[in-house]
């Protein structure tokens, strides 16, 4: 953020799209090229570019559309891996928290999680495991895990069920914004000399003398073609990842086992405290979390096997009363359906092949592999672990690219934004800052925080393109109050078309297409 010496803070450089598109259009070929622009795909690209390769990632839609802008907001080692006995992949997640701790403290932030206990023998086994959980993470520990009687676990949870209540146990872990520390990696890639564009689908793959060459796409916005060539190309496309295999190999298996994981926003009174609440038992055979996040309470999540892909999953009506009621047993306060601020649902992208049943035992691993044509596809992963990924991605494509070899340096890369940078775009309650923009003291409605000057902000710094990019993912309104996202569409509309020169009814079909959005948020069936 400020810069050292007393230097008055400043907003970095801004961001014309129009710019990105005529490098792209003047650069005959790239190093790597990656298509996805989620956790992953951004993790390769930070990755590329930081070690010296011309970098381009195309997203189809925007940064962190899909599964990646709806998850449960953590940054952890997964405590349920720990009794699937999945001890590397626990230890390999809390290293990465601790990176990410360092390298983003302005977007991830400690988080306390309390587990009530009303039967003795899971005081015993929950003890045991969070013994293991703080062992695993060694010098990386946030904080000791704590056994608290049932009065200091009120204190903690001052809504939990009293009833046959023993006490608690609190350990800690991180919690963050997960489209916001997307847009910051697409940030990060400009900062490095490289590119990232948006509403950029890829087409098709080129092929040259057997092998992948680059891509074919278009710019959704102005329908201009364009044919990229690429040493190697990364995909990442996340749960479409198989289309995309499929497009170098029409014969080349699924790999991925989607599964739908939804999540329930109420208001902060379900929960008034800033400690999480951790279920550690439900019938899927999950975990259930309470999350203070953004003034509310966020519930998930659900782990539903699901074989279509839509862009825009929806919570299933039995996933709604599951939440709800695994919620309601622990509460004192029961949430209902009326309760509910918003309610969301991502894609997950499991490796393996639920077979019609529960997937909540599919690997949250990663896998890489190599096409015979040359294509480098990633299945699998999760955020916590999107930097370690990137590593080994673009370590897989340096000798499939021919590219020199170059070792990674992200483990010691500050995010953009980071405190002690040149600029300061972000707050420390992740938001942007915006002092010298139009509108920085003007709120677009009472029951959000977001200002004018905010969505000029995401306009001209983080290439926002429409309504829904803002209050979706620059803005999270969408994902903690859908109603009041849904009544402030319209003033956002008039900010983007005075910014990007759209016309009325331009403004009036994103008002509409962010309103009909909004509704399915709001609908918990």
């Amino acid at each position: 953020m400020a810069s050292g010496g007393g230097a008055q803070p400043r907003l970095g450089p801004a961001v014309k799209r129009e710019a990105l598109l005529a490098r792209l259009r003047d650069t005959p070929r790239w190093d790597v090229l990656v298509i996805g622009g989620g956790a992953t795909g951004l993790g390769c690209a930070v990755d590329a570019a930081a070690r010296g390769y011309t970098t381009l990632l195309l997203e189809a839609h925007d940064f962190a559309k899909g599964t990646s802008s709806r998850s449960t907001k953590l940054i952890h080692g997964g405590v349920r891996y720990l009794a699937q006995g999945r001890l590397g992949l626990v230890r390999e997640a809390l290293e990465e928290r601790a990176v990410l701790l360092a390298n983003a403290p302005h977007l991830v932030h400690p988080q306390r999680f309390v587990v009530p206990v009303y039967h003795h023998w899971d005081r015993l086994m929950l003890g045991v495991g969070l013994t293991a959980y703080d062992w695993l993470a060694g010098s990386r520990s946030l904080g000791a895990s704590r056994l608290l009687s049932a009065r200091d676990t009120l204190a903690a949870l001052p809504t939990v069920k009293q009833e046959g209540l023993l006490g608690g146990i609190a350990y800690m872990d991180a919690r963050f914004d997960d489209a916001r520390l997307a847009i910051t990696l697409m940030r990060t890639v400009l900062d490095l000399g490289s590119l990232a564009v948006n509403y950029l689908p890829v087409t098709a793959l080129r092929h040259e003398a057997g092998r992948v060459a680059g891509v074919e796409a278009h710019d959704a916005e102005s329908g201009e073609h364009f044919s990229i060539a690429a040493r190697v190309v990364i995909n990442a496309g996340g749960v479409w990842a198989d289309s995309l295999r499929q497009l170098d190999d029409p014969q080349a298996p699924a790999q991925l086992a989607p599964s739908q994981g939804a999540h329930l926003v109420l208001d902060r009174d379900f929960l008034p405290t800033d400690s999480a609440l951790l279920i550690p038992h439900t019938p899927d055979g999950r975990v259930l979390f309470a999350i203070p996040w953004k003034g509310k309470v966020l519930l998930g999540t659900t782990d539903t096997p699901r074989s279509d892909l839509p862009l825009e999953p929806r919570p299933l009506a039995g996933e709604v009363d599951f939440i709800l009621e695994t919620a309601g047993r622990y509460l004192t306060r029961s949430p209902r359906r009326g309760d509910v601020r918003s309610a969301f649902a991502g894609l997950r992208p499991l490796i393996g092949s639920s077979q019609g049943g529960a997937t909540a035992a599919l690997s949250r691993e990663h896998v890489i592999q190599t096409s015979r044509q040359g294509l480098v596809s990633v299945a699998g992963g999760k955020w916590t672990t999107y930097r370690r990924m990137g590593e080994q991605i673009i370590d897989t494509a340096i000798p499939v690219g021919g590219l020199p070899a170059r070792p990674c340096s992200t483990r010691e890369l500050p995010l953009h934004g980071h405190p002690g940078g040149s600029c300061e775009d972000v707050l420390g309650a992740d938001r942007p800052r915006v002092d010298a923009l139009p509108g920085a003291g003007r709120r677009l409605h009472p029951a959000l925080t977001l200002t004018e000057a905010e969505v000029r902000h995401a306009i001209r710094h983080e290439l926002a393109r429409s309504v829904e990019d803002i209050l979706a993912r620059r803005h999270r309104a969408l994902f903690i109050d859908a109603r009041s996202a849904h009544d402030a569409a319209p003033a956002v509309a008039t900010i983007l078309a005075e910014e990007l020169g759209l016309d009325t009814n331009q403004a009036g079909e994103q008002t509409e297409a962010f309103r009909r959005l909004a509704e399915g948020f709001l609908s918990t069936h």
